[in-house]
């Protein structure tokens, strides 16, 4: 597969992965919304309206919103890997010189691959022999190793992420960082440290104009 291929694939699957967190949080938001309207407005007293409303199942709603936030945490996961927004705990490695870092972050990035590799590996292994079994979910009596799926699916998502950052971490040196200064809405984001961690931001020092800028 040549670069330019593996570029496209990376493309389409990060653009998949957005769709579909962004499908499961709107539905699973949508659906926990008719639901609680439903409870409550069955209990007004209104004629036709409230037979209308009592005569809907809306029992399997809690049951489906878990199985999409299930979903949604799983390549949320992968998400943040790409996107480095997970929370991390990286005082002494930002004390080492850059000589020694590079290799402990490389060995923090390859065992981040290689623990979500083995749970993908066991989660497709439990997957396979669920589906050979009758087993259904209470409410929706749907097969529970399609809900299940979710663990080998996105597991290795995230293990492909952390295989992804590595590489181009090995490559550039480069790590993937979001910007806590960044503001939705604004054309400049905030200017901030790239030393600095995701919980503590400290500002870039700016530097008094001198000379005819100055005087300006």
């Amino acid at each position: 597969m040549t670069m330019s291929a593996i570029s496209l694939f990376n493309r389409v699957l990060d653009r998949l992965e957005e769709i579909l967190i962004g499908t499961l949080m709107a539905a699973a938001t949508l659906l926990i919304f008719v639901a609680v309207v439903h409870r409550y407005a069955a209990g007004f007293a209104i004629p036709g309206l409230q037979d209308w409303l009592l005569s809907l199942n809306l029992s399997w709603a809690q049951e489906l919103t878990i199985f999409m936030f299930v979903w949604m945490a799983k390549f949320g996961a992968a998400y943040g890997v790409r996107t480095g927004i997970h929370v991390g705990v990286d005082v002494l490695v930002n004390r080492l010189s850059p000589r020694r870092r590079k290799p402990v972050i490389l060995f923090g990035l390859l065992a981040g691959a290689l623990f979500t590799g083995v749970i993908a590996a066991f989660g497709a292994n439990f997957v396979w022999h669920l589906s050979h079994t009758d087993q259904t979910t209470p409410d929706l009596e749907w097969p529970a190793w399609v809900v299940y799926l979710a663990i080998p699916l996105g597991s290795a998502l995230m293990c492909y992420r952390f295989l992804q950052v590595a590489w181009r971490f090995n490559r550039d040196g480069e790590l993937p960082h979001h910007d806590p200064g960044e503001v939705e809405g604004l054309d400049e984001p905030l200017p901030i440290d790239p030393r600095t961690d995701n919980i503590h931001p400290r500002p870039v020092a700016v530097q008094a104009p001198t000379g005819a800028e100055g005087a300006r």
